[in-house]
């Protein structure tokens, strides 16, 4: 699961001219799910939003406070398209859930979100909507997130971490 954190002053999400949802100062993400994510990957996602500092502490320091802390808003919007791959010049979003799994999961998600926070404070688009997201990015700052399950590189640590422990357990053995 990814998210794309955008720090905003303001965020809407229409659809055919229509304000669907819009929220002040706070955070606009966009939500990736892929064809993998379980309900570890929400969990994950839903708190590292809630937690990551971002915003100035009032008194000059920066990067101290979360959305929380501040008592802001969240604009969440359903992005298949943050989990594609290249055919040549052509993106291809195989790796992403599809529409209807996706659609519960992601109802899923903001539920977490819901019960960690301020129900009133979540907003998300209309999924599976054409829509268009108008944001006044702050700072700008604009941040990568992205649940360890799918990180590659973590995977690869996991399964060379898992070896050196069977490696080291196997010579203990030969010792004794």
């Amino acid at each position: 699961m990814k998210g794309l954190i955008q720090r905003v002053t303001n965020a809407k999400v229409t659809v055919n001219g229509e304000v669907i949802s819009s929220i002040e100062q706070g955070l606009c993400v966009l939500i990736g799910i892929s064809s993998n994510d379980t309900k570890k990957d929400m969990e994950y996602i839903a708190r590292k939003i809630l937690s990551i500092r971002i915003f100035d502490d009032g008194a000059g320091k920066k990067w101290n406070k979360s959305v929380v802390d501040k008592d802001y808003e969240i604009l969440c919007v359903s992005q298949f398209t943050l989990y594609n791959t290249w055919k040549g010049n052509k993106p291809d979003f195989h790796h992403a859930m599809p529409g209807d799994s996706s659609k519960e999961f992601y109802e899923n998600f903001l539920q977490i979100l819901k019960d960690a926070y301020k129900p009133e404070k979540i907003k998300d688009g209309l999924f599976g909507a054409y829509m268009q997201v108008h944001i006044q990015n702050d700072g700008p700052v604009t941040l990568e997130l992205e649940s360890p399950a799918n990180l590659p590189e973590i995977k690869e640590r996991r399964c060379n971490s898992k070896k050196e422990q069977e490696n080291s357990q196997v010579e203990n053995n030969v010792d004794k």
